[in-house]
């Protein structure tokens, strides 16, 4: 097997945590650190450490609408995390090497779109302002994020979900067993990108045997059929047998063999929480295999408790494998008739709670569908928590929108800001790369 150029980045942001005493705090990456080191990898001529860089309000807005504003919701840490990201992706483009891994912290997956505050640790999406940096710096066109996180990755479901050439695909413990309650097979995206959302709820109790039937008989072919032009994975490792947060089998072996068969083109690291028990192995194997060295040595002292896969998930596993199967099959007709039974706007109400901040949301989504363009989005929001009451109206308008759509964006938020029902009024234009305040 001949190695291949692999650029590490990490932060482990000393000075960020939700309490003391809280799983994520900066000691997962720490033992993975002294893990690499005590290996030697540091040292191997095809692995390059990159300091992270500071990521800029902008790269962050390309995503994100902050209300009031991202700079009241962050600190620099987030700013380093996400630019720790952008590193890997400038290493990878730059082609100083061949595939890149994050392993930064805080993390981001359940950061949705509009943020009001921290749920499930995240209040940035590290992933999703790597991957406008990459359309904006790059000019990458398709982008598949493969989230493997045992929690659904919601924050970049919701992110790209309008968005018919990114590809996101989770793999999870089932949302009826474990936070954030989504992920569900329904869940496919809205009209003009249906099928570019592949939830895959998995039983509790899934093993390697369970993943890589997954990974082989319905990942891999949909990547394939999709052909984007970057892999990114979400890497989350609490999947890990011994994870205290989650209720699933999966071994360093397990996440190794995924990251060689996957081929992704950079990793960042999500969650995983079992400290002593997981990262340092997990992370060392998935190392190994992304620069294709040998990771059959790496396992764990205590694998001898990991659970086995008992036949009733072997059966879940296959009946939901097929299920998914024939809705990329038919992804097309479904397009079709969802569009046929919107008429020229989709939309959708939900409420989201952010329980790190003890934050309910109430949201309006609408998305035009426009037969010429990729439409526009506008989004009502209001939330209570500590602070009071926010509200905002805000229309993003996607790259290559269409005149027409880009005039009726500005017309619907000052047609809002006239009403005078939220507090706050944006456009996020992703075609001229600003946010602005009306």
């Amino acid at each position: 097997m001949a190695s291949q150029k692999l650029g590490l980045v990490f932060f482990p942001a000393f000075d960020w945590a939700i309490s003391p005493a809280h799983p994520e705090r900066e000691e997962r990456l720490l033992y993975t650190r002294d893990q690499i080191v005590e290996e030697g990898l540091l040292d191997m001529p095809c692995i390059r450490e990159y300091k992270p860089q500071i990521a800029q309000y902008k790269d962050l807005e390309r995503v994100h609408i902050g209300v009031p504003d991202l700079s009241s919701l962050i600190t620099d840490a987030h700013l380093v995390s996400a630019g720790g990201a952008i590193a890997a992706a400038d290493a990878v483009m730059r082609r100083e090497v061949d595939r890149a891994f994050a392993l930064v912290r805080p993390p981001g997956h359940h950061a949705m779109r509009v943020v009001h505050g921290t749920r499930g640790f995240c209040t940035i999406n590290i992933e999703a302002i790597m991957v406008e940096y990459l359309r904006k710096n790059y000019g990458i066109g398709k982008v598949a994020i493969v989230d493997t996180d045992v929690h659904h990755g919601d924050g970049t479901q919701d992110v790209f979900y309008h968005d018919p050439n990114t590809l996101f695909i989770s793999f999870h413990q089932d949302g009826r067993t474990l936070y954030p309650g989504t992920g569900f097979t329904n869940e496919m995206g809205s009209p003009n990108a249906i099928g570019t959302t592949l939830n895959i709820p998995l039983p509790p109790g899934t093993t390697d045997a369970g993943l890589h039937e997954v990974l082989d008989h319905l990942i891999l072919p949909v990547l394939n059929d999709f052909k984007p032009d970057i892999i990114i994975n979400s890497a989350g490792q609490d999947n890990h047998y011994s994870d205290p947060l989650a209720n699933m089998a999966i071994t360093a072996q397990g996440y190794a063999r995924l990251a060689d068969k996957l081929k992704a083109d950079i990793a960042v690291l999500e969650g995983g929480y079992s400290i002593e028990n997981a990262l340092p192995y997990v992370n060392v194997g998935i190392i190994l295999a992304m620069a294709r060295m040998d990771y059959s040595k790496v396992i764990e002292p205590d694998i001898a408790t990991c659970p086995v896969q008992s036949s009733a998930v072997t059966r879940s596993i296959s009946a939901i494998i097929k299920e998914r199967q024939n809705m990329w099959a038919t992804k097309e007709k479904l397009q079709q008739e969802a569009i046929a039974k919107a008429g020229d706007f989709w939309q959708r109400g939900r409420n989201i709670y952010y329980d790190d901040a003890g934050i309910d949301e109430r949201q309006k989504e609408v998305v035009r569908l426009c037969p010429h363009c990729s439409g526009y989005v506008t989004i009502e929001t209001e939330a209570y928590g500590m602070f009071g009451y926010k509200s905002a109206y805000i229309a993003t308008i996607p790259n290559q929108a269409c005149p027409t759509c880009q005039k009726a964006a500005y017309d619907a938020v000052y047609k809002a800001k006239k009403q005078g029902k939220q507090q706050l009024y944006f456009v996020q234009n992703k075609m001229e790369d600003r946010l602005e305040i009306l």
